[in-house]
């Protein structure tokens, strides 16, 4: 993404073994290791690539490259389920995303958050996080985005014994689909709100 800080894990394709040039800056060599590594499904070698990248962009004052690689390696701990130490690694891409006025990669690094706050139990933080990405994607007018954060925070309200607070949540998600006629899908909300209720009754 041209304007933002941090690259997807998505957005690495597979790499093409025929002439790939490497790049004369070791820290973006390194990194690009990496990359290709990931491609190839070898996470070892990825982890020890995007933490030799990491070094070498601290050495060289990159914020940049200190986001990209704490993100890659944030991923890489969040895929084995080492959900300390992604969250050390993502909040520090998230404050220099955050220096860098980068709002795309803030959220996307929101999002990774708010799985390592699941995974260590921290339901309140998770929920701090999804509601303000909620309040961020009302603003910027996107009700997709809207609607996948809010059918994560009904599920960490789940997880948290808070029943009514995600019939709250799939209440507000029918009525988004409502809005734009998604009958279908607005029905199956408020019956998955109506099966949280249920018990109360």
């Amino acid at each position: 993404m041209s304007n933002s800080v941090i690259q997807p894990i998505g957005n690495i394709a597979p790499v093409e073994k025929k002439e790939k040039k490497r790049s004369s800056d070791p820290a973006q060599a390194e990194y690009e290791d990496g990359q290709e590594f990931l491609s190839n499904k070898e996470l070892g070698q990825a982890a020890l690539a995007f933490h030799n990248a990491l070094l070498a962009f601290e050495e060289k004052s990159n914020e940049s490259g200190v986001a990209n690689a704490s993100n890659q390696l944030a991923l890489l701990c969040l895929g084995r389920g080492d959900y300390a130490k992604a969250l050390d690694h993502l909040r520090r891409a998230f404050e220099i995303c955050e220096r860098q006025d980068d709002p795309m990669s803030m959220n996307m690094l929101s999002k990774q958050l708010i799985r390592a706050h699941r995974g260590l139990g921290q339901t309140k933080e998770a929920i701090k996080l999804a509601l303000e990405l909620v309040h961020g994607y009302n603003l910027d007018n996107n009700p997709h985005e809207t609607v996948l954060t809010l059918e994560q925070l009904a599920e960490i309200y789940i997880e948290a014994n808070e029943a009514a607070k995600a019939a709250d949540t799939y209440r507000t998600i029918a009525s988004i689909h409502s809005r734009f006629k998604h009958k279908k899908m607005a029905a199956e909300f408020v019956r998955k709100a109506e099966a949280l209720e249920a018990p109360a009754q």
